[in-house]
């Protein structure tokens, strides 16, 4: 398996971060993509990234919630572009990155200018993109249309929309749609979407330490519990844990280059 979205750098792992990486590995856990968030925290996922170069693919980005509010959003920007070009590690993707109008529909102009500079910037390097919607799936569709026959690839990351707009989107790129803890909840409503999707669309992620699955729901998430969404997978699609991991493995393999 491939946890294709994990903040594993976070500040929630200082006390344990090596042990929660080694029940990782013995859940089977093949290696981790580790989205960028903004400059606050982008030099704990590079020295991550430079601890475990071989299980650990660090990427550059600034995430839409790090725009609201934020004077200084061009400067994070041009940061972001500035390791595109001169990284200390080998970055494997432009991300994490998007639209946010969950908590506040004022930065909307911004972070639609943050989402296509650094769309932009992925189509330069030729790096596939990780995108973060939420409360802007209409939003989103009408940015990603404009790339359409430019080669654009990436993930949906915490996919949390229809099928159906998983298929308009897919129309426009080369997509995938990442599936993690949620997937598990019992009145989410993502299992009927999952089963909507072939498997070859679908990566497997856990965005800990946020949104932990079943049966830990409630707790810090962590990267082994990646596990329990191939699990949930397998069961909405009535296949093998194996082919399910199988699956997303190459996926996710092809998509970042790992």
């Amino acid at each position: 398996m491939i946890d294709t979205h994990s903040h594993i750098y976070a500040e929630e792992f200082d006390a344990d971060r090596e042990q929660a990486l080694e029940r990782a590995w013995s859940a089977g856990v093949e290696a981790l993509v580790l989205p960028d968030i903004d400059s606050e925290s982008r030099q704990r996922m590079i020295e991550l990234a430079q601890q475990h170069p071989e299980r650990c693919y660090a990427m550059a980005g600034l995430h839409p919630t790090s725009v609201n509010d934020n004077p200084r959003w061009q400067q994070e920007l041009d940061m972001v572009e500035k390791m595109l070009q001169q990284s200390p590690v080998k970055l494997c993707g432009v991300g994490e990155i998007g639209l946010d109008l969950y908590w506040s529909q004022d930065f909307y102009a911004i972070q639609r200018e943050v989402l296509h500079a650094q769309i932009e910037m992925a189509l330069q390097y030729n790096h596939p993109v990780v995108i973060h919607t939420r409360s802007a799936y209409k939003e989103m569709l009408e940015a990603i249309a404009t790339y359409r026959g430019r080669g654009l690839r990436g993930v949906f990351h915490a996919w949390a929309d229809s099928a159906d707009t998983a298929r308009k989107l897919e129309r426009m790129g080369e997509f995938k749609f990442g599936i993690g803890g949620v997937v598990t909840f019992k009145n989410s409503g993502l299992d009927k979407v999952v089963e909507e999707l072939p498997l070859e669309l679908l990566l497997l992620e856990t965005d800990c330490p946020y949104l932990t699955p079943v049966p830990h729901r409630g707790k810090r998430n962590e990267s082994s519990y990646v596990e329990h969404v191939c699990r949930k997978i397998a069961d909405i699609h009535r296949v093998s844990f194996s082919q399910v991991d199988a699956i997303t493995t190459a996926s996710a393999k092809q998509l970042f280059g790992i």
